[in-house]
């Protein structure tokens, strides 16, 4: 029989265990089942004891990261019998092992949940970037917490979306107030016809186009991009784009969209090689493609032109 697992996931003091206690204590998540509740790190926030037993819910410490281990997750269920479980993850350990050692078991992830402090969020993205988007990967949900209207929570958004953009991810103010999703201030006007593109605002243009692509349908594109060609692409296309770093150094992926230049007017259409920057003008027409498996922007180019490498090669969220 599977057992529905519930993925608490963040750094220390992020908020973990206040918001599994506040669920615990929600009449939809409370009808007497037996839970089952691994702690993997003790901060500054206590269970509280009467509300683990009003809930009934079994509490266990992990103390270290290879304790959490397929044996003993197996032998905790044979143990207690839950109907289901609730994991409070350590964000400094690998989310990566935390699945694998679920296996195999009759543990099922359900859902997953990552809560962040908004006064560290930069803090731990700036030295700690590589453990948090790999929460960020799997999360369906992700709670900003202790924020205030100051804080860029559109940047904060587009670094989510960039690795997830599946992730729900909401805010709340200092006072606990559910500040909702914050709407995106683009750097672009996206009024007219036709959006220019400044060289540092592709990152931003490529998740937002992924997210909301019916603001684009129909606009013409005008920005610097890189070209990457492939046999294994439609005859007459290529992929304009540029290099993205969504974790660290080591990383870097190359994101774009699939280009047709089947009725572009330039003469170095013939001579694109991979690599080479090129000023891209095309329309953008949303349509299902078989490279990206479901609707999405497929660019219709216009005019490309060679072009001179942008300043900073690299794009950023």
């Amino acid at each position: 029989m599977e057992i529905p697992v519930y993925v608490f996931m963040g750094f220390l003091e992020s908020g973990k265990t206040s918001f599994i206690q506040d669920t615990l204590e929600e009449d939809y998540f409370n009808n007497g089942e037996r839970t089952l509740l691994f702690a993997c790190e003790e901060g500054m926030e206590e269970y509280d004891e009467e509300l683990l037993k009003k809930t009934n819910t079994t509490l266990v410490y992990v103390e270290e990261e290879e304790d959490f281990n397929k044996d003993f997750l197996i032998s905790k269920v044979l143990q207690y019998y839950p109907d289901r479980v609730i994991i409070e993850y350590n964000g400094m350990w690998s989310v990566e092992r935390m699945m694998t050692e679920m296996d195999d078991t009759p543990l099922l992830v359900f859902q997953t949940i990552v809560t962040v402090n908004g006064e560290t969020f930069d803090l731990y993205m700036n030295n700690m970037r590589s453990l948090a988007v790999e929460m960020y990967k799997i999360a369906e949900m992700v709670i900003i917490n202790r924020c205030t209207a100051e804080m860029p929570r559109a940047t904060w958004r587009r670094s989510i979306k960039a690795v997830n953009r599946r992730a729900q991810v909401l805010f709340e103010s200092v006072d606990d107030d559910d500040m909702g999703e914050e709407d995106d201030t683009l750097p672009f006007d996206i009024e007219g016809d036709e959006i220019h593109l400044e060289d540092e605002d592709y990152g931003i243009w490529f998740v937002d186009a992924m997210e909301r692509p019916e603001v684009y349908d129909g606009k013409t594109m005008v920005m610097k991009t890189r070209v990457f060609k492939s046999i294994r692409l439609p005859k007459g296309c290529f992929v304009p784009g540029r290099h993205a770093m969504t974790c660290c150094a080591d990383d870097i992926q190359f994101i774009g969209y699939l280009c047709h230049t089947n009725h572009a007017k330039s003469s170095t259409i013939k001579s694109l090689k991979n690599k080479m920057w090129v000023n891209l003008t095309a329309e953008v027409r949303i349509e299902y493609n078989k490279e990206y498996g479901e609707e999405g922007p497929v660019l219709y180019a216009k005019r490309v032109e060679a072009a001179e490498p942008p300043v900073d090669e690299l794009v950023y969220f």
